[in-house]
């Protein structure tokens, strides 16, 4: 079997495959004074309105479109948004998913995927420990495991986000992007190809590409915080840190205050819902760890928005 690459041609052929299945989000343009930031123009792309709250949505899509599906089904490990999206692919094509998430989901994500009819088993205190569950379950099953983050379809579908964002705004010095296991920024990174300045932000308490960076290689990081239930495997992606070194992307910190002031801040100023997860690359901006030169135009992810932070029963 040929070996996928990421790149480019790959996430432009995966696209017209998983169109039909996704939404092409929008992208909103705000000044920085309006947050208080030394910045010009800052254009948002609002991931979290795509099917099942976040960009996961494309790469489980990329997956299950792509791959042989045992009659077993699909099976995924997730901390509960790439869970969801698995969980609505399996849905919207007829096909039998079985989800594992850890004690830490928030409930907004278990409820996701419990609406979805996907089977959902809840166990362990981290992401690790469902990935664990998971390959326990597909090695006995036979079922089709959907990786989160370090499986080439799936980078290949998250890549596809940034094609769509280029259309959008062609015009972008740089993309600042959320990081967990890596998925995202690889797609993102392969498809920039170093033509523009693609940097990941994640929590200081789950440095997984800060140390991936500081060691040459994937190793593993502590997994904490805020967002830990979307930004806080154990370590960036196998598969991953080649993509993410050879296009010289950067990453940044930014503090569980930080991404909570994000939040607030997104909704107070353009009423935007986002989970923490998906406040983190906004954070960078807001809080001063990533500064934008004059003139520079930043582009941001905003992903995802499976969150209860406005409750509407008031």
């Amino acid at each position: 079997m040929t070996e996928l690459r990421v790149d480019r041609d790959g996430i432009a052929r995966i696209e017209p495959v998983i169109r039909p299945q996704i939404r092409r989000t929008p992208v909103v343009e705000t000044a920085g004074r309006d947050f208080g930031i030394d910045a010009g123009a800052i254009t948002l792309k609002l991931e979290q309105l795509q099917h099942a709250g976040s960009f996961k949505t494309r790469g489980a899509f990329a997956n299950l479109l792509t791959r042989d599906v045992p009659a077993a089904g699909v099976a995924a490990a997730s901390g509960g948004n790439h869970g969801a999206a698995v969980a609505h692919a399996a849905a919207a094509l007829g096909l039998p998913a079985r989800i594992f998430v850890p004690s830490i989901s928030s409930p907004a994500k278990i409820e996701r995927i419990r609406r979805t009819g996907a089977e959902l088993v809840v166990g362990g205190d981290r992401y690790a420990d469902a990935l664990a569950a998971c390959d326990v379950w597909v090695a006995a099953t036979g079922a089709l495991s959907v990786h989160a983050f370090d499986q080439a379809e799936t980078m290949l579908g998250q890549g596809t986000l940034a094609l769509e964002l280029e259309g959008q705004a062609p015009d972008l010095d740089t993309v600042l992007v959320g990081v967990g296991g890596g998925g995202l920024i690889g797609g993102i990174a392969a498809w920039y190809a170093g033509r523009i300045k693609v940097v990941g932000v994640e929590p200081e308490a789950s440095p997984t590409l800060h140390r991936a960076f500081a060691a040459g290689r994937p190793v593993d990081a502590e997994t904490g915080g805020i967002a830990a239930d979307s930004l806080a495997p154990k370590r960036i992606g196998e598969l991953v840190f080649p993509v993410l070194r050879q296009h010289g992307t950067a990453a940044v910190l930014v503090t569980d205050d930080a991404i909570r002031e994000a939040q607030r801040a997104l909704w107070q100023g353009l009423r935007i819902v986002a989970e923490p997860g998906g406040s983190a690359a906004f954070a960078a901006l807001l809080s001063g760890g990533y500064r934008p030169a004059p003139g520079e135009r930043v582009g941001v992810v905003v992903s995802g928005g499976n969150t209860t932070a406005v409750d509407f029963d008031r």
